[in-house]
């Protein structure tokens, strides 16, 4: 009888240990993606979940986590512009201007890096606690007030429900690392592979029209070299995923600034530099996903280019020059810059044909799905 006991409690336990590595591997939650497309890398301490997603949800919409009431992570990333903002550079609840635009959320889950300039910071819980408790710059403001927002999850009839529900296992659930659990949860659902581009690579062949098909050619063509910093399904190198074996992560100087000619960006924003010191990471930024690109002006990191015929201006020079002012200096020629960016030239219908292209890998859908959409703004709410 014991040996039948030993049996059957080993068998039972190994039995919970698969169910367990099931659900942290993300696998138990159902992925909105095409089947020629990995799941995400989600990590093993914060499997995803239905109801998790949703209680993230209420939190990225909730101006209540804001110093002063008035931002929520919404404040910077709109659902109807790929969640960002339109702005040039971040603005914060008090007012205070950011170095840099924020970037769009879509398909975050798969980005090995989550920010324009910071090779370690590769999750998004972490990430999360940025926004909400920085004080240099101020996003949020939350800073010293993390009993706050404790008393908030404890009191708010609806968190007080979601809390105990998805952090079971808690012997308390009301607390800031579960909140920014639930928040990364809900970012990393925001997923995004119903653009024209993707029809067609599905079989649609009448999603992209003859002008995008050549577009597409260029994009993928040695005479542009968009591809070799954008691409992969995410057009972006620095990606990762499920079954990966290894990560990518590319940050590169792409001739946006060459103050005084000697490779210099404005002080305060000069990429990896800023962390590392080193005169080899001068200007190196992370090349943003061009998914859903015509939605995120202005672009860099900065905002300093208006419009996607810019950008396109910009890498056709190999750089940007700028002839006067505090940042006057002649991009094309700055000795960090990335080898994949150089001159190149196109006909004015081949120019056409290349934005044409960019303007199809606009997903409509991830832009009004209410999945993504908030909450609050429910009329029958009360």
């Amino acid at each position: 009888m014991k040996r039948v006991l030993v049996a059957v409690t080993a068998t039972a336990a190994i039995v919970l240990l698969a169910v367990f590595l099931l659900s942290s591997s993300g696998q138990e939650y159902r992925w909105n993606i095409p089947e020629d497309i990995p799941s995400p890398l989600v990590p093993a301490d914060n499997p995803m979940s239905d109801v998790k997603v949703e209680l993230g949800r209420w939190l990225f919409y909730d101006v209540r986590l804001s110093v002063n009431g008035t931002m929520s992570c919404s404040n910077c990333h709109f659902q109807r512009i790929a969640f960002t903002d339109a702005r040039a550079r971040a603005l914060g609840a008090t007012g205070e201007s950011h170095p840099r635009g924020s970037m769009s959320l879509v398909n975050t889950a798969y980005n090995a890096r989550l920010t324009w300039a910071n090779h370690l910071l590769d999750r998004l819980e972490v990430q999360a606690l940025t926004p909400m408790f920085g004080e240099n710059p101020v996003e949020m403001g939350m800073a010293g007030r993390e009993a706050e927002i404790v008393e908030l999850l404890r009191t708010d009839s609806r968190y007080r429900e979601y809390f105990p529900e998805v952090f079971s296992m808690d012997e308390d659930p009301f607390s800031v690392l579960n909140t920014v659990r639930a928040i990364a949860s809900f970012v990393r659902s925001i997923v995004s592979f119903d653009s024209p581009y993707d029809r067609f690579l599905q079989g649609d062949r009448a999603a992209l029209t003859e002008s995008e098909i050549r577009g597409m050619t260029l994009f993928f063509s040695e005479q542009t070299e968009c591809f070799h910093c954008h691409g992969g399904f995410n057009f972006t190198d620095s990606s990762t995923h499920a079954n990966a074996l290894i990560e990518s992560v590319g940050f590169h100087n792409n001739g946006l600034y060459n103050i005084g000619e000697h490779g210099g960006y404005p002080e305060g924003n000069t990429g990896l530099h800023d962390l590392t010191g080193k005169p080899r990471d001068m200007g190196r930024f992370k090349a943003p996903t061009l998914r859903n690109i015509a939605m995120t002006a202005p672009y860099m990191h900065d905002g300093s280019i208006a419009t996607l015929d810019g950008v396109l201006e910009h890498y056709m020079q190999g750089g940007r020059i700028i002839d006067e002012g505090p940042h006057a200096g002649d991009g094309s020629r700055n000795p960090y810059k990335s080898v994949f960016v150089r001159e190149f030239e196109l006909t004015k219908s081949e120019r056409e044909d290349l934005l044409a292209f960019l303007r199809a890998l606009t997903d409509r859908t991830v832009l009004t799905d209410p999945a993504y959409s908030n909450p609050f703004s429910d009329p029958g709410l009360p």
